[in-house]
């Protein structure tokens, strides 16, 4: 065990020379290349060869799952490292910077787990392990998969036997030994390493072929290099593998449990193996003929190590004896050599940056492709949702709702949107100051004067990163305030103009539409006038509908009265006839000719029968008709209005009024209400009876327009639309809302690269190369 320890110390310094000739950094270690160590050693066998029982037996704790549960389905590497001031039991298992104490059964049914879950399918992933004990030697165990296993190919087994300072142990067990020569792990360590320099070979599970005579003179003629020619080259231990768990099973018995076991298991090899070499029986064998394996290599590798150094030192005196030996003697040539080293490092940096070299193009590509996609997914669907907008509105108002606009609820609403656009902007930063940190770290690869100063080399990248780092925290203050710039001002021009284009928009529909539908219109009147106007060749020629009832013979006065209303149209949608309405101004009555249009439910009026175009308008929908006394009508009304204005009132009640479902909605001009009167009970009920229908038919349609009645006189059609409810106007207002919040969105995603540009990149070129330059100057 001293001599292996000896040997790790070794093996560092020799790593460093390593290093040092391949202009290689010894503390920096690639995912890709594995670092060059001597204290490597595999593990080749097949399943059930027991592999993972030697090197638990060289770990001293039965760590590794075994048996046909416990195969291994993935590479499992396992760092040890000895510290003797632990106790035999104890297990320190090392996960980042941090160390924890566990049991060797933990481990072993933690792997076990790993292992199961990854038993489907193709698995390559492996499995790292950094254990600190007082009984294994401090090497580097990789337990791969059987060579019989699906999962294992040519790729896997290269990835971790083709170094040249990997140490192979071929493990074949007791009663296969006389069929070693077609054993896959010999071929593959011959393949790997035809001399055999770093080759071992171990014949396991020796008590369970104790009964076998053949296979137990085929291990001592393997261990006696008397075997097959493939064989005699490589040093053959034989062991029971089951040391540890002897040990394990005795762990009352205090500290030296495991030396017991290996002193056990010794004895028992022997007593097996007769005739073999004690020198190649156990666990401790084991151990030494690792040591022998890898001082024999280091002595392999050394004299081409020197020769390098050698080689090496004499470029570096060639490079001192151009610059000038005096000159680095002194403290300012030493300076003089660092400011040269930092012009180039300067170079290659500009150069990876901004010329194709480098990585430079995943600045651009964060700014053109993850940040806008970030900004297109940000949820406003859910944000500009009604409920949503509603519970805002709600929240922003306190205990007083608000009056005429949410102001208030519609300006919380674009903060709140407004500030999920801050974790795009701050993921941009990170990811060109990634960008940025991976190209000084290329830049500084590719610098050859650097390469020769491994300290200086990481000194001038912490310096780098380190200025890197605080230009990142500038950048997101920066994004950071536009965001917060956007979300603390909303400037007021951009609803005036979405109102004012709103409004123009529905002018221009109007006249389109009012263009459209003139000629209809004209024909529309004409008919009804054609049809309710008395005929020029008709027995009542030139009179009015009072003069006709006024010539009309005693006889006819007795019939049925019939209703005096008109009709016309296709299918009859259109009634004409003339009704009283009440004045608000003058509380007196007033005979106008109405006119009802089904189809459009809109009931409009002239002054004249003769007129073209009506007075007044009121569309139906959300209106309700009810009768009322005449006598409540009468009331206020004066004798002298009723002589001038109205007819008598006796008989049956003929007045009726049309009113609005919402209340504080008007029904024609500025009045709430309409009171028409009819000139009979029979006229006064198909009025009643038609208007009723169309109510019914149109009151509950969606999309209803208003029942305001325009400002101006014109036709039925031009009437301006605006919203039933306060509902769909607060949905109008959402929805400007979110345009302007996209706008600003889309302005956010065009300024933010600038700030990012102008804190980190521009920086990276002028202010984190001064920061170097003064470092070194320092």
């Amino acid at each position: 065990m001293e001599a292996i320890d000896e040997l790790s110390q070794l093996s560092d310094s020799m790593k460093q020379a390593a290093s040092l000739l391949a202009d290689e950094d010894p503390d920096e270690t690639s995912s890709s290349r594995r670092p060059a160590t001597f204290l490597n050693v595999v593990a080749l066998g097949n399943v059930g060869a027991g592999k993972s029982a030697v090197l638990n037996s060289l770990i001293g704790h039965p760590v590794l799952p075994t048996g046909e549960n416990g195969a291994t389905r993935a590479p499992i590497i396992i760092e040890l490292s000895r510290e003797s001031s632990l106790s035999s039991k104890a297990i320190i298992l090392q996960i980042d910077n941090k160390s924890q104490q566990v049991s060797a059964s933990a481990l072993r049914h933690s792997l076990q787990d790993r292992l199961s879950k990854g038993a489907s399918g193709k698995n390559r992933d492996e499995i790292n392990l950094k254990l600190r004990t007082s009984t294994a030697p401090p090497l580097k165990l990789v337990d791969l998969p059987g060579l019989d296993q699906r999962i294992v190919d040519e790729s896997m087994i290269s990835e971790y036997v083709q170094h040249n300072d990997a140490i192979l142990l071929v493990i074949v067990p007791a009663s296969q030994a006389s069929e070693i020569s077609s054993s896959k792990a010999l071929k593959i360590a011959k393949e790997y390493d035809p001399e055999s320099t770093r080759t071992i070979g171990i014949i396991g599970k020796i008590d369970q072929a104790a009964e076998n005579s053949k296979a137990l003179a085929a291990v001592q003629a393997l261990l006696s290099n008397q075997g097959p020619p493939k064989t005699t080259d490589i040093p053959w231990v034989a062991i029971i593998g089951q040391s540890v768990s002897i040990a394990s099973a005795q762990s009352g018995s205090g500290e030296n449990s495991l030396e017991t076991a290996w002193r056990a298991e010794s004895e028992s090899l022997k007593s097996i193996l007769t005739g073999a070499p004690q020198s190649k029986l156990g666990r401790i064998a084991l151990v030494d003929t690792l040591a022998s394996q890898i001082r024999s290599r280091m002595k392999l590798r050394l004299p081409s190590i020197l020769s390098g150094l050698q080689g090496k030192s004499q470029i570096v005196q060639d490079e001192l004896a151009r610059l000038g030996e005096q000159l680095v003697n002194s403290a300012e040539g030493t300076r003089a050599i660092a400011l040269e080293l930092c012009r180039e490092f300067e170079d290659k940096f500009l150069l990876h940056l901004a010329g194709g070299e480098g990585s430079g193009w995943k600045v651009v590509a964060s700014f053109e492709g993850n940040f806008p996609n970030r900004i297109k997914q940000l949820p406003l669907d859910r944000h500009f949702d009604l409920n949503n907008v509603k519970r805002v509105v709600l929240e922003a108002d306190g205990y007083q709702p608000y009056l005429i606009s949410p102001e208030k609820g519609l300006r919380s609403l674009i903060k709140i949107v407004l500030e999920l656009a801050k974790d795009p902007a701050r993921l941009c930063v990170d990811e060109v100051h990634r960008v940025l940190v991976d190209i000084v770290s290329a830049s500084a690869n590719a610098t050859p004067g650097l390469g020769r100063y491994p300290p200086f080399k990481r000194e001038v990248v912490a310096i780098a990163s380190a200025a890197l780092d605080g230009f990142k925290n500038e950048a997101k203050k920066m994004v950071v305030a536009l965001v917060d710039m956007e979300r603390a001002f909303v400037p007021p021009q951009h609803f005036i103009r979405l109102v004012q284009r709103r409004m123009e928009r529905q002018r221009r529909e109007e006249e389109l539409k009012g263009r459209s539908s003139k000629k209809g219109q004209d024909a529309e009147q004409s008919l009804l006038s054609r049809a309710t106007s008395p005929q020029p060749d008709g027995p009542t020629a030139g009179g009015s509908l009072k003069s006709m009832k006024d010539k009309l013979s005693p006889q006819d006065k007795e019939t049925p009265e019939v209703s005096g209303l008109k009709t016309a149209g296709p299918e009859g949608e259109i009634t004409a006839g003339y009704l009283m309405k009440k004045s608000a101004k003058t509380n007196g009555w007033s005979r106008r000719w109405f006119v009802l249009n089904e189809k459009t439910g809109k009931l409009g009026y002239t002054k004249k029968q003769e007129e073209r175009n009506f007075r007044g308008t009121i569309t139906l929908e959300e209106c309700t008709i009810e009768e009322i006394p005449e006598d409540e009508v009468e009331k206020s009304k004066s004798s002298k209005d009723k002589k001038a204005n109205g007819p008598d009132s006796k008989g049956p009640g003929l007045v009726f009024k049309i009113t609005c479902k919402v209340p504080y909605k008007t029904v024609l001009k500025a009045h709430n209400a309409l009171v028409l009167k009819a000139e009979s009970v029979v006229d006064k009920n198909e009025w009643i009876n038609k208007l009723q229908k169309v109510i019914q038919a149109r009151g509950g349609q969606v999309g209803s327009v208003s029942m305001r009645q325009s400002l101006s006189e014109g036709s039925l059609d031009k009437m301006v639309r605006k919203p039933i409810d306060p509902e769909e106007e607060l949905r109008w207002m959402s929805q400007e809302v979110r345009g302007y919040v996209e706008a600003v969105l889309n302005s956010l995603a065009a300024n933010v690269p600038k700030a990012v540009v102008l804190c980190q990149v521009e920086k990276s070129k002028e202010d984190m190369l001064n920061q170097l330059y003064s470092s070194i100057r320092q």
